[in-house]
């Protein structure tokens, strides 16, 4: 016979141990009075909860997720400011407007928390007001001072006071008329009043009227100073300095993720990531409800509660890839959990009480923004990514990758040396894109191969790299120390990648034009030819509809326009025109190609070939007015990268051309045009 009576009272007795465990944690948590009484509510339910039930255990968890979150823990801002200068630059070289946004958003809050409270003291009797001000003043106060109600408002109309001391009986204007004025020009400055005719009516008056206090001549200095120092210290509590909202935006590789982590590192903040990339159940991030066993908080709560802190530097990785489906969208609850007057009251469904996320700094990124919804990129600060020049990638490489992938495959003894010839060539010929990724990746390839050759044979070694002299050559486990542009084609092996030059072509109708895409800027050919017909236009290149339409547009501004140019008003009647992009296993699309379409058909219809070297970018109207595109920066730096000299652009984009970095524009020549006609002596050779 076997009797079960001892096994069912041992989950009883782990239940209650358990129960009696929270009553500890509770009891040292500093909970809020509202999340305090709804834990003692629980509590309470399940002492007469039988342990057996499944409601016994989700009551348990239900309170171990309350007193375990940090409702008040929260880590100090390290507003050193030469200290943060120098972590960001440090971990980051480039993405100079990053830093200074950054720095910008640090400079304030150092402001807002290193300045002192600021307290007004009102009295016509000077030694009160003179006594009054020394005793704050060596609080640590700024102080002012004003003789009578009319000069105080003066003051406070010109300047943020935190706390107003002000005497009842006054001449020109009373403490009560000027509770009432500041009240309504500041009302979140706090009023004491000071009054030796205190009476129960007065005091009444002056709490009706708006005073945070009341106290009577002779003023306690003691109760003077512990009134004004809770009175700040509450207005401190009820309003918090807000955490931003910041979206990094850009091509993969550019280092939105590790500059994240950079700033919680300069504030001092604890740092959690989080990826976005394919959620499609918005319960991950808002939680489930308490209905069964299994439920949990949101993601945003759990790692709150994991980090202990909160405010903690949050980073949404990867927010515009957000799936919904027919279980919800979650990309509809970041507008509460990013909306800053939202966010105060997060209603996370398993916890069920109001926690504020104001203080946690939210970091999303992003690479496309045209994929969030309007509402949510209202309540996002975009700082846009744009890529790294072929400098900043060089340096990036040196100080950074290299030291790190050498310590990686045990390149140490020695460290062998990378020249920046030998990065350039791994920059055009091996990658092709904004970020530096793929640069990464290669130096790895690199160093890979280099501890290969160190674990051959003598024999069986590469030869041809520059060895270090103190190595004494090649010995037992060495491999090339310096390396070259040759070296790093002999390991990675044929180059894969080509960026289009200006090619200087003589035969009409070839046009060299600049486009932008997430791998950053490229040149490409635009070619127009004619033959007999009957007034097609021929478009191919693997084009889309947008480009196709600027096509169009070009061609018939040059058929409203014949007789300006020199041409017969009916050549589209008896031939066709085709117009080629090449590399048509690459889909194109967008506006910007529309003023080179219009050079190349003026130039084939002309007979004027385009200059060398010369390129040019921009959106056309019917009207031929050129209009402003986007990827300035990228188009310059592939004109750089190309041989051009000379770049034609919208005037509309003026502001990112002057925004360009002074090496940028001191080698290259920028012609801005309001309308097409501008351009076509600088595109085009003289005619004939």
């Amino acid at each position: 016979m076997i009797f079960f009576n001892k096994t069912e009272e041992e989950p009883a007795q782990t239940s209650g141990k358990g129960l009696d465990e929270l009553r500890g944690q509770v009891k040292g948590a500093a909970l809020p009075e509202s999340v305090a009484a709804i834990v003692a509510k629980e509590l309470s339910r399940l002492e007469k909860t039988d342990p057996s039930v499944a409601e016994y255990s989700i009551g348990l968890n239900y309170i171990d997720w309350l007193s375990s979150l940090p409702w008040t823990a929260a880590t100090e801002d390290c507003l050193d400011f030469p200290r943060v200068e120098r972590i960001l630059s440090d971990r980051h070289f480039g993405l100079d407007h990053v830093k200074e946004r950054l720095l910008e958003y640090l400079a304030g809050r150092t402001l807002a928390a290193s300045a002192p409270p600021h307290v007004l003291v009102v009295d016509d009797e000077e030694i009160a007001r003179t006594n009054l001000e020394h005793v704050l003043k060596k609080e640590g106060y700024a102080v002012r001072t004003a003789a009578n109600g009319l000069e105080a408002l003066e003051l406070v109309r010109v300047w943020s006071f935190d706390l107003i001391v002000t005497d009842l009986k006054m001449d020109k204007m009373d403490g009560m008329t000027l509770l009432a004025e500041a009240g309504r020009l500041s009302p979140s400055t706090q009023i004491i009043i000071v009054t030796g005719y205190a009476t129960v009516n007065s005091a009444v008056e002056a709490m009706r009227t708006g005073a945070a206090h009341y106290l009577t001549k002779p003023i306690s200095l003691d109760s003077l100073r512990s009134t004004v120092r809770e009175l700040l210290g509450q207005r401190k509590k009820l309003a918090p300095a807000r955490g931003p909202v910041l979206c990094f935006t850009g091509p993969p590789g550019t280092g939105k993720t590790s500059i994240g982590m950079a700033i919680a590192e300069a504030l001092g903040r604890k740092f959690h990531r989080m990826s976005m990339a394919g959620m499609r159940d918005e319960a991950e991030l808002r939680g489930h409800r308490r209905t069964y066993v299994g439920a949990m908080p949101g993601k945003i709560i759990q790692a709150i509660r994991r980090l202990g802190v909160n405010n903690p530097v949050l980073m949404l990785d990867e927010i515009d890839k957000v799936g919904q489906d027919f279980r919800g969208d979650p990309g509809a609850v970041f507008l509460e959990i990013l909306d800053p007057e939202q966010n105060r009251s997060f209603m996370d469904l398993y916890v069920d009480v109001p926690f504020d996320l104001s203080q946690v700094m939210f970091i999303a990124t992003a690479n496309d923004l045209s994929r969030l919804d309007a509402p949510l990129q209202d309540r996002l600060e975009v700082v846009h990514f744009p890529g790294y020049t072929e400098p900043e990638k060089v340096q990036i490489a040196l100080k950074h990758m290299v030291p790190r992938q050498c310590a990686e495959h045990g390149l140490t003894h020695p460290y062998p040396t990378f020249e920046s010839e030998a990065v350039r060539t791994i920059i055009s010929d091996y990658t092709r894109e904004a970020g530096v990724r793929n640069l990464d990746r290669e130096i790895g390839g690199v160093c890979r191969k280099l501890a290969r050759l160190a674990m051959r044979p003598d024999s069986e070694r590469l030869t041809g790299g520059k060895t270090d002299a103190n190595t004494g050559g090649q010995a037992q486990g060495s491999y090339p120390t310096t390396i070259d542009a040759a070296l790093v084609t002999s390991l990675l092996g044929p180059r894969r990648h080509t960026h289009e030059s200006a090619r200087p072509v003589s035969r009409p109708g070839v046009v060299n034009g600049l486009v932008w895409s997430d791998s950053g800027g490229e040149i490409v050919l635009v070619e127009a030819a004619k033959m007999r017909g009957t007034g097609q236009l021929l478009l191919t290149g693997n084009l889309g509809a947008v480009l196709k339409e600027s096509a169009q547009t070009a061609l018939s501004f040059i058929r409203g326009n014949a007789e300006k140019y020199g041409l017969d008003p009916d050549f589209f009647t008896q031939q066709d025109l085709h117009i080629h992009i090449p590399a048509g296993a690459i889909p194109k699309d967008g506006p910007s190609a529309g003023v080179t379409i219009l050079m190349a058909l003026l130039s084939l219809l002309t007979g004027r070939p385009a200059k060398a070297g010369v390129a040019l970018t921009g959106e056309m109207s019917l009207g031929g007015v050129l209009l402003p595109v986007a990827g300035i920066r990228e188009k310059i730096l592939a004109a750089l990268r190309g041989g051009v000299h000379t770049v034609c652009l919208p005037m509309g984009n003026r502001p990112e051309a002057e925004a360009l970095e002074a090496d940028i524009r001191a080698n290259i020549k920028i012609v801005l045009a309001t309308e097409a006609d501008e351009v076509v002596d600088v595109v085009l050779e003289a005619k004939k």
